[in-house]
Order: structure tokens, then C-alpha cells, then sequence
């Protein structure tokens, strides 16, 4: 990752004491911005601390001096420094004279589309999300040089604050071969991106804080005639653009429904529900939730639909390590290419083979759907009250007054309260086998409690609570899936079944690829063949090691025990019998 700067540009608009001490700064290299407010004491700003560079309060003599050595400010009360990156924001008072400065340090960097680079080549519409200063122009820069000199294709830049390519008639070299068209004023950023694509025949349009209802108007207008748009809005998730009114357009849009009785029973949902109006103008989505982790949304339509529909979403997630090599993970309950449909909100998976099922008098059971009306606040829209149900994922019903028999006869649904277990590994289990189990973080609404055995032994204040309100305690030895699968069961009093239930082994995929689920299969088939009936160890193929670890931890659900030995590529593991 290279990064280009011309720092001492902006230190030499500054007052010269102030200017003296940041050059000599040994932190100069990630200096964020500087602050001068009138009467207040100066401020350079570094990720995650700030600190004063000096004890005398800036002078409306210093703030005019600095005003003079930059550009001319416009409509946006910005300006820059010719050919630099560098952005000078200015604060007003009710006059209009300038009593305070921001002077934000441009960087160009080199490399920070690494982790999206194969999303950007597929030549779809991509929305950059994140909060301030967690690099989206930076990264909108990388992609319209990588797009204009790598894969040669005709782009153009709507620099409506001259911030994606500098200030100046001169467009700065981070930005390769794309073109820059500036705007006047911010209010003509949309009138500025459909002259664009009439008049320079753009392959693709890149468009940096998309904030008002024309421009997401403008941006789908771009998108229906068949230009790739690169942008940024404000907003820190896809959930944040939903909401927004203004902005929800991007993703689709959102209407009202009413559904038909047959189809309202299907989905176990009321009849009038939220429903994505069109397709969406990005088709891609990335939240920037910080500089070396971002989340991609492969498809913005599943996720808002998923969204509206009460379920959470299935989005990669993206990380790159000093290295500069890129690690992508999914959550487990993903699982690709095995044909899974959406039956009434929940993910059901066809079985690999014939299922051998839970003993007869300890079938497990899905819980029902229930309708109880929660209260809603009157001041609330229907629109209003229809989304927020929407994203009400932990309270869409409510137990806590009704319970159900359940097949061996104890109250359902189980209220467990965790302690020190992974939470979202317990949704994993809870979701792929369908038990009759509900997270609570309150202790008062428990049934019972799910601990890991090094927790739970050395607090003794969380003992005596369960005791006083005779709570039972079960311990796990690990947070791993087959000790989850296995205390969920104690809880449930349902026996393990003596050979593995192949809808299980959709507990063990990462990212259920081809090669995932054939060396589960083949794991799953070598114990139940040959390590169990006949006592034999089994040697199994070579895998790579995240694959071994799936089939380690799938071995460990048969409480056997497995190694892996040989060297790479050959490394393989060995089962060895009980």
C-alpha cells in the first residue's frame, strides 16, 4: 500500500509557530486535521486522540492570514490548495465572516481497494458506505484510477468539493486517466451528473456523497442507461438508507403492501407489509466499518428484502492483514448450493441422504409462529410502525407470557440465558436444527443457564443468583459447535442420536462450497462405516487446513478423536475409534 501526501503544502498555510511544531511532530505522518476556532487554543487531530499544539488562542488575525494563502471558498464553505488533496472547511458566524478553519489532510493511497478489487472488475454499481473519516474518498479515488488505467475504461468524476481530485483546473495524478468535471455550486451535483453521461459518453460515473432526493433520482436515471456508478452516501449501513426517506431509493425503495390471506398465513406475517418498490440503482453495497474491515453485500436486493422481512442479513465480511492479504468469512448459517428454500421466514435445507431423525419420543419441533399484538405508539405513522417491525429482530413475538407444551412434555419455548458462550455459534445451532430455544439476556426470564465450564467456576456471584432463583446450570467445556449441540440437548432432554443427523452438517460449513461439504460427507461417512461398527481408524484425503478444522470439529461431534498428520499439501487427518 503506497500512500502519496503533500503535507507540507497545507503546514505552510498555517501560522508559522503552529507550523514549526507540527513539522518537527514525530506523529506528522497520520496527522488527521488541524482545528482553528477564534478564541479557542489550536488542535491537530491523529486517529483516536487529539492534543493542542499550542496554549494561545488563535486570533482573528491568524485565521485571516491562513484564509488568504488558499483557494476561494464556495457555496460549501470549502476550498483547497491547487493540485493538492487537502480540503479547508470554514465555520461562519450569522455575518458571514469566517471565525473558524478545518484543515483536513488529503492523502492518496495506493492499494486500498484490495479487498473489493474483484467486485469492482464485474462492472456493477457499487455504494460505498461508512461514517466520516473512515476513508470513502480515498477508496472512490483508488477505484477511478484502477477503472481508468487498469481496465482502460472511460470514467468520469463528479467533484462537487474538488475533493476526489484536488482543487485547481488540474486534476491530481491519483486519479490516473479518469476525467474530473467540477460543480459550481453543490445544489447542481445532480443537473452536473446527467450532463455527463449525455455529453463525454462515460463507460462509468464515480460520485462521492449522493445526499439529496434528485441525486438519488439522477443516480438511477444514470444506472437505467447502462453506466456503472461508484459512489458514496451518508449513512453508516444499509438499514440507515431504508430509514432514510430521502435516500431510500438507492436500494430500492420501500411501499406498503397488503398481502393476500393465503399468502400472509405462508409467511406467518400480518397482511400489510413492507415490500422493496424496484430494483436497486447499486447493486452492490459495502459498509466501511473500518479501514482494514469492510462488508460487502453481494446483492443489495437480498438484503433489503431480507431486511424488511424481519431476517438478518448474509453479507461477507472483508479483512486484510499487515501483509496485504485479504481474508473473506461469512457466518455459518450461509450455506451456498444446497438448494435452500424460505419457508414462513425460516432457512430449511434439504437433507444429503436420508435423515435418521431424533428418537420418536424426543422429535424436535419447530415453534410455531405466535400472533400476539405487541403496542405500538400511536404517534407513529403505519409506514412508521411497518418498518420498525421490520428490523425488530430479537422482539419480533412476544414468549414471555405464552408458552407451549412441548414433544417431552416441558414448557417451550426454553428461555436460556448464556454465560461466556458464543452467542452467535448459539444461533447458528438454534436456527440450522430448528430447536425451540430463545436467547435471553435477562436472568429473571431464564429457564436455565448455558456456561462454559472456566466461566462459570470462578464466579460465584452468578452461582448464587441462579441458586436463589433455582435456575439450573449447564456447563460446556468449549464455545465450539458440537459442545453447543450437545448442551442444547441436555437442556431439551433430547438424547444425541446414535448416528449424525445430516442436517448437522450444515453446522460445520463456513462458506458451503463443493470441497466443504464433500470432506464433511466424506468424514461423516467414515465414522458411521468403518471407525464406529468396526473400530478402525480411517485415514481421509489431503484438505487444506480450514477445511481439516470443519472435519476436526465434526469427528469431535461423534466424541471421537482425530489428528492431522503429513506434511502440505498432503496433510490430511486420521480418526481414530473410541
Amino acid at each position: 500500500m503506497t500512500i502519496t501526501e503533500d503535507l507540507q503544502k497545507l503546514l505552510d498555510i498555517l501560522p508559522q509557530d503552529l507550523r514549526e511544531v507540527l513539522e518537527n511532530h514525530p506523529k506528522r505522518d497520520i496527522l488527521v486535521e488541524v482545528v482553528l476556532d477564534l478564541g479557542r487554543r489550536p488542535e491537530a487531530r491523529f486517529p483516536y486522540q487529539a492534543e493542542y499544539l499550542s496554549e494561545t488562542p488563535i486570533t482573528q488575525a491568524q485565521i485571516d492570514d491562513c484564509i488568504q494563502r488558499v483557494g476561494i471558498f464556495g457555496g460549501d464553505n470549502r476550498a483547497g490548495i491547487e493540485q493538492t488533496l487537502h480540503r479547508i472547511s470554514a465555520i461562519r458566524n450569522r455575518t458571514g465572516k469566517i471565525i473558524g478553519l478545518t484543515c483536513r489532510v488529503g492523502r492518496a493511497v495506493f492499494g486500498t481497494i484490495g479487498m473489493i478489487r474483484d467486485l469492482v472488475e464485474t462492472g456493477k454499481s457499487i455504494l460505498m458506505l461508512g461514517r466520516p473519516g473512515v476513508g470513502k474518498t480515498t477508496a472512490l479515488r483508488e477505484i477511478a484510477r484502477v477503472l481508468a488505467d487498469d481496465l482502460h475504461k472511460r470514467v468520469v468524476i463528479i467533484d462537487t468539493s474538488n475533493e476526489i481530485a484536488g482543487d485547481g483546473d488540474i486534476a491530481h495524478p491519483a486519479i490516473g486517466r479518469a476525467r474530473r468535471m467540477q460543480v459550481a455550486h453543490p445544489d447542481q451535483q445532480h443537473q452536473v451528473m446527467i450532463e455527463a453521461v449525455e455529453n463525454h459518453m462515460p463507460e462509468v460515473i464515480v460520485i462521492d456523497e449522493i445526499g439529496t432526493e434528485l441525486e438519488a433520482l439522477a443516480a438511477r436515471t444514470i444506472a437505467e442507461r447502462g453506466v456503472q456508478l461508484v459512489g458514496t452516501a451518508h449513512g453508516n449501513q444499509i438499514e440507515n438508507l431504508i430509514k432514510n426517506p430521502t435516500l431510500c431509493d438507492l436500494v430500492g425503495g420501500i411501499q406498503a403492501v397488503t398481502l393476500g390471506d393465503d399468502e400472509a398465513r405462508r409467511r406467518g406475517s400480518q397482511k400489510t407489509v413492507l415490500e422493496r418498490k424496484a430494483p436497486p440503482t447499486f447493486e452492490i453495497a459495502v459498509e466501511m466499518l473500518e479501514r482494514q474491515r469492510w462488508v460487502v453485500h453481494e446483492s443489495v436486493s437480498d438484503t433489503v428484502d431480507n431486511l424488511l422481512r424481519g431476517r438478518q442479513p448474509n453479507p461477507q465480511t472483508r479483512t486484510v492483514d499487515e501483509e496485504g492479504k485479504v481474508a473473506i468469512t461469512r457466518p455459518l448459517v450461509v450455506v451456498n448450493g444446497r438448494g435452500g428454500n424460505l419457508v414462513g421466514g425460516e432457512e430449511c435445507f434439504p437433507p444429503l441422504r436420508q435423515a435418521n431423525g431424533w428418537r420418536s419420543s424426543g422429535q424436535m419441533v419447530a415453534v410455531p409462529p405466535l400472533t400476539v399484538e405487541r403496542e405500538r405508539v400511536t404517534r407513529h405513522s403505519e409506514f412508521d410502525r411497518l418498518l420498525d417491525e421490520s428490523f425488530d429482530y430479537s422482539e419480533g413475538f412476544d414468549f414471555t407470557t405464552t408458552k407451549i407444551a412441548g414433544p417431552n412434555g416441558e414448557d417451550l419455548p426454553l428461555h436460556v440465558y448464556p454465560y461466556g458462550v458464543s452467542r452467535h455459534q448459539l444461533e447458528q445451532v438454534i436456527s440450522v436444527l430448528t430447536l425451540p430455544v430463545i436467547l435471553t439476556k435477562d436472568i429473571d426470564n431464564a429457564d436455565a443457564i448455558l456456561a462454559l465450564r472456566s466461566h462459570i467456576k470462578n464466579h460465584a456471584k452468578l452461582r448464587q443468583m441462579a441458586k436463589a432463583r433455582h435456575l439450573p446450570i449447564h456447563v460446556i467445556k468449549a464455545s465450539t459447535i458440537p459442545q453447543i449441540t450437545r448442551g442444547l440437548r441436555r437442556l431439551l432432554n433430547i438424547d444425541d442420536p446414535e448416528m449424525g443427523d445430516d442436517r448437522e452438517l450444515q453446522l460445520f460449513l463456513h462458506s458451503g462450497s463443493d470441497d466443504e461439504m464433500d470432506a464433511l460427507e466424506e468424514a461423516r461417512l467414515a465414522v458411521e462405516q468403518i471407525v464406529i461398527p468396526k473400530g478402525q481408524p480411517v485415514e481421509l484425503l489431503p484438505r487444506s487446513s480450514q477445511v481439516r478444522k470443519m472435519q476436526h470439529e465434526l469427528v469431535e461431534h461423534y466424541r471421537l478423536k482425530s489428528d492431522s498428520f503429513g506434511e502440505e499439501p498432503n496433510r490430511r487427518l486420521r480418526i481414530y475409534p473410541a
